[in-house]
């Protein structure tokens, strides 16, 4: 199928560049998050796909029609902004029909397409309320359903949960995801946010500084990152400086660790980076048999948080993360002597 193509697209604001060569290409009906921290690149790359900037260089194209020089409003988009953007003297059902009223649709045509919205975002009945008689996460929804009232092509939401609350914004990533799944419509995602990509999206865009470092599903960025920028900004990593002795060996403070995966191939004596992430790592008391692939340490605090038991342990100035359930955290506390297991198959090497 045929999508959305970004092809070798750079925007420049005099001399900063905000998107350098960025090429990208996603299949209908998929939902994409660009991911990255503020000032990456990722809300300018929005803006150009829906026209409201135009790249500096470069090709956008969707379904195979090049919409690089389309004015927004003929790109066929639906967008939602992280202000919600939405109009305080008008109605919910006012706003919702406002883009259909400006295309000339009869009022019975916005009426029925607008109790069928706020049937699809389970708010039924308030198309008379004011916008200032609705709770943050309900303004969430008629700014969708607005965004959704004219069947666009492309659905595009720039940092949509930032002014929820935690609980709300959680509950909100599924529902969103569960609505573009039942609607089959190509979205894209922008946040910072790396819980709220790794729920919704098929496919993130990692991005910093002006550069995509890696496209894929979620679970492969996570446990694949190609770099420390990746490894970093998804999930919590352990990055421990290390050197190889073999393919698939590193020397870590005068211990030798086995590994799974050097995708670099690096050589012998080259310093390498050991990723692992805190889930996987072991901790046992240090009266117990030394296990393979270990080192030791002493743990410097220990923080219990319900769901999940996290370990700090200090291997030679080096900061280990060990996050465990309550039934597989062995019962440390600061100041105890403690070995670091770390598993072959969770082992894995970056570049410095």
């Amino acid at each position: 199928m045929q999508g959305l193509i970004i092809d070798d697209v750079t925007k420049r604001y005099g001399p900063v560049t905000a998107v350098e060569n960025v090429s990208l290409g996603f299949d209908s009906g998929k939902m994409v998050c660009f991911l990255g921290p503020s000032g990456c690149g990722k809300t300018t790359l929005l803006r150009m796909i829906a026209g409201l900037d135009l790249p500096t260089n470069g090709r956008i194209s969707f379904d195979g029609a090049d919409m690089t020089s389309v004015p927004p409003h003929k790109r066929d988009i639906g967008m939602v902004f992280q202000s919600f953007a939405l109009f305080p003297h008008l109605s919910v059902g006012e706003n919702i029909a406002y883009g259909m009223r400006i295309r000339g649709a009869s009022k019975a045509e916005c009426a029925e397409r607008t109790k069928e919205l706020l049937e699809l975002i389970h708010l039924p009945g308030v198309e008379d309320r004011r916008i200032s008689q609705l709770s943050g996460g309900q303004r969430q929804r008629v700014a969708i359903a607005r965004a959704l009232a004219l069947d666009p092509k492309i659905f595009l939401l720039d940092e949509p949960m930032s002014a929820l609350d935690a609980n709300l914004r959680e509950s909100m990533q599924i529902e969103l995801r569960l609505l573009q799944q039942r609607l089959g419509i190509t979205t894209i995602v922008v946040t910072h946010d790396q819980t709220e990509a790794m729920t919704m999206a098929d496919e993130i865009v990692v991005m910093g500084h002006a550069n995509v470092h890696q496209v894929g599903e979620p679970q492969d960025i996570y446990k694949n990152p190609v770099n420390r920028f990746v490894a970093d900004f998804i999930g919590t990593s352990n990055l421990l400086p290390a050197k190889m002795v073999a393919p698939d060996q590193i020397e870590l403070h005068g211990e030798t660790l086995k590994i799974a995966t050097n995708t670099g191939d690096f050589a012998a004596g080259t310093e390498v980076l050991l990723l692992n992430r805190p889930e996987e790592v072991m901790v046992r008391n240090r009266g117990q048999k030394k296990p393979s692939n270990s080192i030791p340490g002493t743990v410097s605090f220990v923080r219990d948080i319900g769901a999940t038991i996290e370990i700090l342990v200090d291997c030679q100035g080096q900061e280990v993360i060990s996050m465990l359930t309550p039934k597989d955290s062995p019962n440390v506390e600061a100041g105890m002597e403690v070995y670091v297991e770390m598993p072959v198959e969770a082992c894995s090497v970056l570049a410095v």
